[in-house]
């Protein structure tokens, strides 16, 4: 996923803004695996030459929903980001229903993937990985559709599985697990689908953020997402029943979670809390503390306690679809998709009930350019180890 849903009025991070991020360790990612490839960019000129004040990385997710991109240099324990672009596209509008990729949304999103490249051929970084996730894992035209991407754009993007989507998004997000937790459940509402991560602390935790993937003891992707519950149940005027019976469709799929009755007793023992990194809880967020516009560096990092999401939910439940789209933490491009987002919360709620939530607005972008950076300092180390012993070049 991505696919995290941002109202329209969520800016990027501003330009020159440092995101900290603890960063020292490699994320191997499964069974020990090399690290991800990374995607290369052709774009057909030779930039103007400029002057190096570090390598640059690039991350771009393109979602069921969103279409989004940053581009950063390492900074101190994390990193400064120096560009970015969200766009709401809705790639996926229709996927569930049809099995494909419809022409209108292809367009926008070739649009947008236009100002992507044309923002990756001015920064021209050293590093960079491009994916998309469950739109173009589940339609049939979708690898049709990266294909285009690349002849037309030079472009080259991966589709990644549910596993490495989960493990993303739980690497851009790690440094918000509170540091008392025994362990987290993390979810990432998406567009087409929605991924969850146990992580288990009691054995010892990571280090480094970097390797917080290693902590997942159970993890489960969801084939709903807020784009395909609206599709099935509709999002514009969604009554209580409605509500209800969204909640318990995606309750029959969180039983096949592993791990499910376990779960629920160590949270009935020991420290667990959730993290979110999604639109649908960046919204509420964005509700409860009641902002006249979408403010970032007050919604990430949130935590709200469980009456506290009630009260909201409650809210946003009685809130009318004009209402919805006057809003300026959702706006008319998610005015029909937040009511689905929270069903989907809710149901993993009811299911593990926590007395805290933590709110993240990052996510796979993060997660990707935390494991490029990690990567290239693990690659480093020995060369410089050996410098030092004097068997250096």
């Amino acid at each position: 996923m991505t696919d995290s849903i941002r109202s329209a009025a969520a800016p990027v991070p501003r330009a020159d803004t440092a995101l900290r991020t603890p960063a020292d360790g490699n994320r191997k990612g499964r069974a020990g695996a090399a690290p991800p490839p990374v995607a290369e960019l052709r774009t057909g000129h030779s930039p103007p030459p400029r002057r190096q004040r570090g390598p640059l990385y690039a991350a771009l997710d393109l979602g069921t929903n969103n279409c989004r991109l940053l581009i950063a240099r390492p900074h101190d324990h994390g990193f400064r980001v120096l560009d970015g672009f969200t766009r709401i596209v809705r790639l996926g509008e229709g996927v569930s229903v049809t099995g494909r990729l419809g022409d209108a949304a292809m367009d926008r999103t070739m649009d947008a993937l236009r100002q992507c490249r044309n923002k990756l051929r001015d920064h021209q970084p050293t590093r960079m990985r491009l994916i998309a996730t469950e739109a173009c894992r589940a339609a049939e035209n979708g690898p049709a559709f990266l294909e285009r991407v690349k002849g037309e754009l030079g472009i080259e993007l991966e589709i990644v599985d549910r596993r490495t989507e989960a493990e993303l998004a739980v690497t851009g997000c790690a440094d918000l697990i509170d540091s008392s937790a025994q362990g987290a459940l993390m979810f990432d509402i998406g567009g087409g689908s929605s991924e969850l991560a146990w992580l288990d602390f009691r054995g010892g935790r990571p280090r480094s953020q970097g390797r917080m993937s290693a902590s997942i003891r159970s993890w489960q992707s969801l084939p709903v997402g807020v784009v395909s519950i609206a599709e099935r149940f509709g999002g514009v005027n969604v009554t209580p029943e409605i509500f209800e019976s969204m909640v318990s469709f995606v309750s029959d799929h969180l039983r096949q979670f592993r791990g499910r009755e376990k779960l629920r007793q160590m949270i009935g023992t020991h420290p667990v809390h959730l993290i979110g990194t999604s639109g649908t809880v960046t919204t509420l967020a964005g509700l409860h503390l009641g902002l006249e516009r979408y403010e970032r560096q007050k919604v990430d990092g949130l935590w709200m306690r469980r009456d506290q999401v009630d009260e909201t939910m409650r809210i946003l439940l009685n809130m009318p679809f004009e209402r919805r789209v006057a809003h300026a933490c959702i706006g008319k491009d998610r005015a029909d998709l937040v009511l689905p987002g929270c069903a989907i919360f809710e149901a993993i709620r009811r299911e593990w009930p926590t007395e805290r939530v933590r709110v993240a607005d990052r996510g796979l972008r993060e997660g990707i350019l935390i494991s490029l950076m990690d990567a290239d300092r693990a690659h480093a180390r020995p060369y410089r180890a050996k410098k030092r012993n004097g068997h250096g070049g």
